[in-house]
């Protein structure tokens, strides 16, 4: 078989190209200190580093959204401490002016005062925001919850926020589980007594179901302590009692959140880290194994130049010259 000059010409020629490629492809890789710089690079690996950089997006997404939800928790969980300060001295008030031989009419008068600074500062406390988003409001952010008479005009929505993938938390607590110890939602779906036919089982249901409200209470304490009405303050117990648990318990839930985000930006970081490696492991180029191929392709290279000296003859024009 007769190989024609422009076979060999075509064979050193695509030798030359082939080799320059790779030269070409190794100061590629050496510039960008990635091995991988396009899909048809390793289709495969491509693939898997795509996937990392969308975890890696999402994962950002989620701790956004996990310090948005801390803020407002950790403002709430401050905003339920000063409530329960309020209550526990207006419980600390009522203690004292309970008995006739520590209360007298003008004692009754002065720390009626306090208990109506109280109330202002309760409804300050029910009205604080973070940003421009009040928290005790549930999905009525732009409005104050708590007007200066102390009636509620929000709702029970709880914004829910995604701090991992497919884990979602609420980032408040709607104020009317808050001010009040027994939610008017829940006293109107339990007011069917369900099967209670004894009107004395019906009685302790309803009880059982008293809503005891902090503004309420605290304007009527007030009140009691004007007219000098003893029995009026002595019942302020009980429910400065129950409105203090119903706080110290919101207060552990807020705190029990909190806690889960942590935890759970923890195991985001962790996961970041892992991916990262991954990724790099995928994608980062080896510069020592770069130098050194790119030492092995200039040498091919130069030999190509070489050989294709012996492998294209002289032509006519050659001799001609």
């Amino acid at each position: 078989m007769r190989v024609t000059e422009n076979t060999n010409y075509d064979s050193v020629k695509n030798s030359i190209n082939r080799s320059k490629e790779r030269i070409e492809n190794l100061q590629f890789q050496s510039a960008t200190l990635r091995k991988v710089n396009s899909p048809s690079d390793d289709p495969v690996g491509a693939s898997k580093i795509l996937e990392l950089r969308t975890d890696k997006m999402n994962n950002d997404q989620c701790q956004m959204n996990s310090k948005m939800a801390e803020t407002f928790l950790s403002n709430t969980e401050a905003a339920v401490a000063d409530l329960t300060e309020i209550v526990g001295r207006a419980k600390e008030i009522a203690l004292g002016q309970s008995s006739t031989s520590t209360s007298s009419e003008s004692t009754r008068v002065a720390v009626s005062e306090e208990i109506s600074q109280l109330f202002k500062q309760a409804i300050s406390t029910a009205n604080r925001k973070v940003g421009e988003r009040y928290l005790f409001g549930g999905y009525k952010t732009q409005k104050p919850p708590v007007d200066d008479q102390g009636s509620y005009h929000g709702d029970n929505g709880q914004m829910m926020v995604e701090i991992a993938k497919d884990v979602f938390l609420a980032m408040n607590i709607p104020g009317v589980e808050v001010f009040n110890t027994q939610p008017k939602a829940a006293y109107a779906s339990q007011n069917s007594y369900g099967d209670l036919g004894d009107p004395a089982d019906r009685r302790n249901q309803e009880e059982i179901l008293e809503n005891v409200n902090i503004f309420d209470e605290l304007q009527n304490f007030r009140i009691g302590l004007l007219t000098g009405n003893m029995e009026a303050i002595h019942s302020t117990l009980e429910r400065f009692d129950q409105m203090h648990s119903r706080l110290v318990t919101t207060q552990a839930k807020l705190g029990s959140r909190i806690q889960g985000i942590a935890a759970t930006g923890q195991s985001i970081e962790r996961q970041n880290i892992t991916n990262a490696s991954l990724s790099s492991g995928l994608e980062d180029a080896d510069m020592a194994q770069i130098v050194t191929d790119m030492g092995k392709e200039e040498a091919v290279f130069k030999n190509s130049l070489a050989s294709s000296k012996r492998l294209i003859q002289p032509t006519l024009l050659d001799f001609l010259k």
